[in-house]
Formats: structure tokens, C-alpha cells, sequence
């Protein structure tokens, strides 16, 4: 499977749709500590512009919501593996990325089948406390060794100036969450994130197609 090479993730729809103005075609939605209705209503808004604008959604963590809510793909962490009932996950169809920061990690999340599996933090975070020592590239080119054809995802201290590093490591996808949410200038700094994970002779539509017709009709 080959999966666009930028993959920001984000608290909101709003967010998303952010991401998806500028052309990006892959999205993480990871909302914590809100209401269930609420957590509903932003995963069923963020899937539907995410089809429209012909995108992957991503939802972290809430399965049972996105079984119900019919989405396409879900990320877990180690712990959310815990309690996931993953039989139920695949019987929805669903995608599935498994977060690993260790070779035990590593080992269990190949065990469940991954449709891509995230290494990290590759660099320093400052996203949330990290019990783990940044990776560094060397990890990175040996996780891929170790994944094969599973897409591999480089997260954490992730910045634009960063990501051709990352890549020619070994990662096939970049993410990032304040290289972006803390820019001024959050759509300039996602286009700058497209052009540098662009692969020669690829192009990124300025705008989705049907997406500012959407906006427009609401």
C-alpha cells in the first residue's frame, strides 16, 4: 500500500478541514477529553469533508466510534490495543495503524497485522511526556528493515526541515502536529510540508476537488 507522505494530525475538525483546503490527503483527528456526542459529531464531520475532498481520515483511539460512524481508518496506541476488540475492528473494515516505540512494541504491533506502523518520537517532543529517548534516524532505517512493505510513519520532534531526513532514512510517511498548530502561519507551513514530501514529478492540487464548493453550499 502506498499512503501520501504527510500525515498531520489534529484535535478538530476544524483542523481538518484546514488541512484538507490546502491539499493535504491524509489526516489524523486525536481527540482527547471530550464529551462522546462531541467526539461523534467532530469524527461523522471531519469523515465526511475527508470524503468529499477525496482524503484519508484517520481517527485515534475511538473505535467503537469509528465502527459505528463507518470510517475508513483507526490508529491505536499501545494501550488503546488493551481494550480494542479488534476482531469487531477488521469485521468493519477498517485500517489500522499501531503506534511502537520499542522492538517489544514493534513485535506486537506486526502480530495484529498493521496497515502502517508509527515509530517515534524521532526527535525531541514537546506534544506531551515521552518515557522514551528520542529514535533518532539510525531506528528509523532499522525499523523499516524490520516492516518491509508496511508503511512506516516518522512522528515526533517532526519538523519540514526534518522530513527529507526522516524519509531518506527509511520512513515512508511524515507526521506532525506543532510544526504546524504552532506556526503563524499554519496553511503556508502545510504547504511548505507538501512540497517537501512530494515525490519527484508529483503535484499537489491547491484545493481539493468539490471542497470549496461544499463550503460554499453550507
Amino acid at each position: 500500500m502506498t499512503l501520501p507522505r504527510f500525515y498531520p494530525i489534529f484535535d478538530s475538525a476544524d483542523w481538518v478541514a484546514r488541512a484538507l483546503a490546502v491539499g493535504v490527503r491524509l489526516v489524523q483527528l486525536r481527540i482527547k477529553d471530550r464529551p462522546e456526542d462531541e467526539k461523534r459529531a467532530e469524527i461523522a464531520r471531519a469523515r465526511d469533508m475527508a470524503r468529499t475532498a477525496g482524503a484519508m481520515l484517520v481517527v485515534n483511539d475511538h473505535w467503537r466510534l469509528a465502527i459505528e460512524l463507518g470510517c475508513d481508518w483507526l490508529h491505536l496506541g499501545q494501550e488503546d490495543l488493551d481494550g480494542a476488540d479488534l476482531p469487531a475492528i477488521r469485521a468493519a473494515g477498517l485500517r489500522l495503524g499501531v503506534s511502537t516505540h520499542d522492538d517489544a512494541e514493534l513485535d506486537r504491533a506486526l502480530s495484529v497485522g498493521p496497515d502502517y506502523v508509527a515509530l517515534g518520537p524521532v526527535y525531541p517532543t514537546i506534544l506531551k511526556q515521552m518515557p522514551w529517548a528520542p529514535q533518532g534516524l539510525d531506528r528509523v532505517t532499522g525499523w523499516k528493515r524490520r516492516v518491509g512493505s508496511v508503511p512506516l510513519v516518522a512522528i515526533g520532534g517532526m519538523t519540514v526541515e526534518r522530513a527529507r531526513g526522516a524519509l531518506e532514512a527509511g520512513a515512508d510517511v511524515v507526521s506532525a502536529v506543532t510544526d504546524i498548530t504552532l506556526n503563524p502561519d499554519p496553511e503556508a507551513r502545510m504547504r511548505d510540508w507538501l512540497r517537501v514530501t512530494a515525490k519527484p514529478g508529483v503535484s499537489h492540487p491547491r484545493t481539493p476537488v468539490g471542497y470549496l464548493s461544499q463550503k460554499e453550499e453550507s
